[in-house]
């Protein structure tokens, strides 16, 4: 049975409403309950992130191990099997570089990222999972370790809203220090909009994927990115570079659109290679279906504990 689509979950709100929301704690808030209202009305009622197999409790069971958020929601009682001694640990690395700064809508990639980043979170959180960040530009600006504690989502949101500092993107010194830092294996997701050398990048996520990390990418573009799709000669100004340029669309377009189309090539190339899942995501997609496919991606990672949760609940 399949997980449930966009027209099965419950009214979410459209991106451009959402990114009205001036707390970026309230947006991904928002964006979460509406999820999980509509999720709870869908067969997986119950279905944990938690990535953990479930079975029905039966007397003499270790009562620290019941879930007691399924409890309250489905009034069933769950035991959680779990495969680690803890529950998950995913940390979120965010691309903060001056290039995530460009629009041609109301809100910035920057904005669609972190907003991105603080749903992850706000979601995991809620789950009982240790969520850490990361964040990134041509160097590592900020880190918090996966934590699930009082206090520590706030804290992530705080360092979420962080003014960009660097110039350019670089993607290779965050994969070195995640490495360095996170010995355990967990989740890495990259929220990113990738435009920069992939020179070192296959060589780290190599280790880190050899570590049993697994990671799921998000690539964050503005529409207009996608396809050039500007119309009159202007004035451009690069935002690494701080240059300005005079630019006809019309004559570099082609040029630019087979460029972009190899660098993806080559982004879709890696992670197929790795078993990392990608997503090319426009900055005006709306979150709910970006949790879901969040969440699409967990299942195929643990189809045994899936299967499980579609037994136990049929019982």
């Amino acid at each position: 049975m399949p997980l449930p689509d966009a027209s099965a979950t419950n009214r979410y709100l459209d991106t451009q409403s959402l990114m009205a929301i001036r707390s970026l704690e309230l947006r991904a808030r928002a964006v979460v309950e509406g999820f999980w209202h509509g999720l709870h009305r869908s067969p997986y009622h119950g279905f944990s992130v938690e990535f953990t197999e479930y079975r029905l409790y039966a007397p003499g069971d270790d009562l620290r191990y019941l879930d007691w958020k399924l409890l309250a929601r489905s009034d069933r009682e769950y035991i959680k099997k779990f495969e680690d001694e803890t529950n998950l640990r995913c940390h979120l690395l965010v691309d903060n570089s001056r290039s995530m700064q460009f629009t041609t809508l109301g809100h910035t990639k920057a904005d669609y990222a972190r907003t991105l980043a603080a749903t992850l979170a706000c979601f995991l959180s809620r789950q009982g999972d240790a969520t850490g960040l990361l964040l990134f530009d041509e160097a590592v600006r900020d880190y918090l370790p996966a934590r699930n504690r009082p206090g520590h989502l706030r804290r992530l949101m705080l360092a979420l809203e962080r003014a960009p500092e660097g110039a350019k993107t670089d993607l290779v010194r965050p994969l070195e220090r995640i490495a360095s830092l996170v010995r355990k294996r967990g989740l890495l997701v990259i929220i990113s909009d990738l435009l920069a050398p992939l020179e070192g990048v296959k060589r780290e996520l190599t280790l880190l994927r050899a570590a049993r990390h697994e990671i799921v990418v998000f690539q964050t573009l503005d529409p207009a990115e996608v396809n050039f799709a500007f119309d009159e000669p202007m004035l451009f100004h690069d935002l690494e570079s701080n240059r300005d340029l005079f630019i006809d669309p019309g004559a570099v377009r082609e040029g630019y659109v087979q460029r972009l189309t190899a660098h993806q090539e080559a982004v879709r190339t890696i992670c197929r290679e790795l078993g990392i899942d990608f997503h090319q995501v426009p900055t005006d997609t709306r979150m709910d279906l970006l949790l879901l496919e969040f969440l699409k991606d967990r299942s195929r990672r643990a189809p045994l504990s899936l299967r499980n949760v579609q037994r136990t609940q049929a019982a």
